[in-house]
């Protein structure tokens, strides 16, 4: 399994890196050609989601990505310090949204709903965890079987 480790200060000019790191290893990886613009887009909403987080949150920690190669996928996992007053789950595969038990929504940033519902649209397997101590989204595409040259 391989694995890249990007770390980088929560500042917007930042995030364009982070698509075109994601995207290489991406290629690299031997995910979709056709999907690859999807790939760029959503790393590119999580990334801007964590930044704005650092920010509003004045957290100055280093945003996390880190991009994974294994056997038959490709996931990318962006890391966030800010923290959250409930926790959160949020998994596409069911279109759920999970707080923890017996917490009421006291009315989510809509402009944080809208990321994650971009990147819900733009990624097939995503999941979305955050609690007191920061958030993480987690992105999974799959690997195209290597061609087998004569």
């Amino acid at each position: 399994m391989a694995t890249v480790e990007l770390l980088f200060s929560a500042l917007p000019e930042h995030v364009r890196t982070a698509r075109l790191v994601a995207a290489a290893v991406a290629r690299r990886a031997g995910v979709d050609e056709a999907v690859l613009d999807e790939l760029r887009l959503a790393v590119g909403e999580a990334c801007s989601r964590a930044v704005g987080l650092h920010i509003s949150n004045e957290v100055a920690t280093p945003v996390r990505v880190t991009l994974i190669e294994e056997e038959k996928k490709f996931s990318i996992e962006v890391g966030d310090d800010a923290p959250r007053a409930a926790p959160l789950d949020l998994t596409s595969a069911n279109g759920s949204e999970r707080h923890a038990p017996g917490h009421e929504d006291a009315g989510a940033d809509s402009e944080d709903d809208m990321g994650l519902a971009v990147i819900s649209g733009l990624v097939d397997d995503v999941e979305v965890t955050a609690d007191e101590h920061g958030g993480l989204i987690r992105m999974s595409w799959p690997i195209a079987p290597a061609a087998v040259l004569p």
